[in-house]
């Protein structure tokens, strides 16, 4: 008896859990530990299960690698608030294409553009970069470079010395 009211208090707290987030993510895990008394429960669990694999097994398979040019570009001393501009070169030495999903910069004086459609294995391609700066003194700002490599996430930075 205790058991049972225990295991029933513990649905009860996950539905509310539950019931309180927005969205909640299908992943393995929580499909997994998802508990589920109902036969159409337990099948769309193991159908999301299989999407979730599947979606996986792509993502696996489409993993490339890249290499940067620099990791930092120095723009030296600079103006303040006038715009400076330099170029990071994205070289794919995976043999997958490489899809750059997302690029940002870490302040709004600075504005990063990604390339627009896959980079072929070989081929290069440039992420061009604006900066600029408020304020006096050293500035260093980076810009997260997201794509479809191990690891994800890229970052390479800006710096400045502002006059």
């Amino acid at each position: 008896m205790k058991k049972r009211s225990f295991f029933i208090s513990l649905l009860i707290i996950g539905g509310t859990l539950s019931a309180c987030s927005d969205k909640t993510e299908k992943t393995e895990d929580n499909l997994v530990m998802e508990v589920a008394d109902d036969p159409e429960t337990i099948k769309a669990n193991e159908q999301a299960l299989k999407e979730l694999k599947k979606q996986q097994q792509i993502e696996a398979e489409s993993v490339t690698s890249m290499k940067i040019d620099k990791e930092i570009h120095d723009f030296g001393k600079v103006t303040e608030g006038v715009e400076n501009h330099c170029t990071f070169t994205v070289t794919n030495t995976g043999s997958k294409p490489l899809v750059l999903s997302d690029v940002k910069a870490s302040c709004g004086c600075t504005t990063p553009s990604k390339p627009e459609g896959p980079i072929a294995p070989g081929k290069s391609d440039k992420i061009e970069v604006g900066f600029k700066p408020s304020g006096k003194g050293v500035s260093e700002k980076t810009i997260t470079i997201t794509a479809n490599t191990e690891p994800r996430i890229t970052v390479v930075k800006v710096k400045a010395d502002v006059q």
